[in-house]
């Protein structure tokens, strides 16, 4: 064992001696370059709260050069607040404090509950480790165990107003001790780990005491439970609180944090742009989900199929600015640069259907095929749709169907039916049609938006 590992291993360990059990201080770590700063996923979701929050991206990445350099003194934790001194690469001392919201005597009562109703909990609780399960447990119940956004309170005397360099470096310096110890965590929500001990056993031998007179009640010659009557039950239904209000939606997606490049410990070929790319376009993404799941009626609304891996790359291509990521995006999808810029001209007008009427050339069924020749038989040759005054002489526009596409011989348009019955409108641009406008359920309407001259 190594030097490092010795003190890590061993810098974590409680005095039982100590007078304060609502104090606890750690002593400062070496310096450890290349070294990462969480590994447990409690850990990871300590540091994505100061990510999250932090305005200027800069300043965080330079608390993470400065913890990495080993200027966070001695650690000071405390219900409520970390405290350290921080040194700046000149050597100049300052006073910081981040501050955390102490959980209530009603949040503590349900966490602990939560927590002595499953022996594993208690169990990995003393083994240093969280179960996500009570972290998800808890947070439904409304105690939210882990920081999230803004829950971080900077204080420092260099009197930044955000997180300065130096709270974020003890942030990530708490980040470690947080890997080790768990306990430090709830300690910041008001409770020493003593305490906490001994209050899960006592909750834990109540609810095994509970468990056994319960399963003593339906015993050999014991009197039988008479169960509950099914009106009573019934009736009580009603009584049940409504649900919560939807979530509201946020003013725009979240920024997903940057990735640390710094440490020269990425694995080799990694694409850094296009994975802080990915990560953007996902949060994207989500957002826009969520504001069609809170949508008037959207539980009305059928599902709409979702697109294939090959469409998902046209609409990522869409948003990518990066020459390098599109690049990347048309090659894994199997298209050169000119098809993926059509495709991405076809998402722009209808999504991923309107990419698979661009790509995909289907027979339609005889049922389909009947009412599009009717929805066309009832089209002028200039686009309006067709009177029962038009006279002998007014034709229906020429169009010779191939399978789902109908094109005019020897000229530049053509209409092309979707799966969904919507005529979309193509033009030709040298030896390829592109889509020129959104779908219509009228081939009119289609023909229309090819001869916007006309129709003006």
């Amino acid at each position: 064992m190594n030097t490092q590992d010795s003190y890590e291993r061993h810098s974590y360990e409680r005095d039982p001696y100590e007078r304060d059990p609502y104090e606890k201080t750690f002593p400062p770590f070496p310096p450890a370059p290349g070294r990462g700063f969480a590994h447990t996923w409690w850990g990871h979701a300590w540091l994505r709260a100061l990510e999250d929050s932090a305005i200027d991206g800069q300043q965080v990445k330079q608390g993470r050069r400065y913890a990495r350099s080993g200027a966070v003194g001695a650690v000071s934790v405390r219900p409520g607040g970390l405290t350290a001194v921080v040194r700046d690469p000149d050597g100049t001392a300052h006073r910081t404090d981040v501050l955390v919201q102490e959980f209530t005597e009603a949040e503590w009562d349900r966490l602990l509950g939560m927590a002595a109703a499953e022996s594993g909990h208690i169990a990995a609780l003393l083994d240093r480790e969280v179960p996500p399960e009570l972290a998800e447990d808890a947070a439904a119940a409304g105690v939210d165990l882990l920081p999230g956004i803004g829950d971080l309170d900077p204080r420092c005397d260099c009197e930044e107003w955000d997180h300065c360099p130096h709270t974020a470096a003890l942030c990530y310096q708490v980040a470690r001790l947080l890997d080790e110890d768990p306990f430090v965590l709830l300690l910041l929500r008001g409770r020493a780990e003593a305490g906490l001990v001994a209050e899960l056993e006592e909750r834990s031998t109540a609810e095994a005491g509970g468990a056994e007179a319960e399963a003593g009640a339906g015993s050999p010659g014991s009197a039988p439970d008479a169960g509950v009557p099914a009106a009573e039950v019934y009736a009580a239904a009603s009584a049940l609180p409504p649900l919560p209000p939807p979530a509201r939606l946020p003013d725009a997606p979240g920024q997903p944090p940057t990735l640390d490049t710094e440490s020269g410990t990425e694995p080799p070929g990694l694409d850094v742009d296009g994975v802080e790319f990915l990560a953007q376009a996902a949060a994207t993404q989500a957002y826009r989900l969520l504001a069609e799941a809170l949508a008037p009626a959207h539980a009305e609304r059928a599902p709409q199929p979702g697109p294939t891996l090959a469409q998902d790359a046209v609409r990522l291509t869409a948003q990518a600015h990066d020459l390098r990521v599109r690049s990347r995006l048309s090659a894994a999808s199997d298209r050169d640069r000119a098809a993926m810029d059509r495709a991405v001209l076809a998402w722009g007008l209808g999504g991923a259907q309107a990419v698979a009427v661009l790509e995909e050339d289907w027979t339609p069924d005889r049922a389909s095929l009947a009412r599009a020749r009717a929805a066309l038989a009832a089209v002028r040759p200039d686009g309006a749709e067709a009177t029962t005054d038009a006279g002998p002489d007014v034709d229906a526009p020429v169009l010779r169907r191939i399978r789902s596409r109908w094109t005019e011989p020897g000229g530049d348009r053509q209409l092309r039916l979707g799966r969904d019955g919507r005529w979309w409108p193509y033009r030709r641009a040298a030896d390829h049609w592109l889509p020129a406008g959104p779908p219509s359920t009228d081939p009119a309407a289609a023909l229309a938006a090819l001869d916007p001259e006309e129709t003006a």
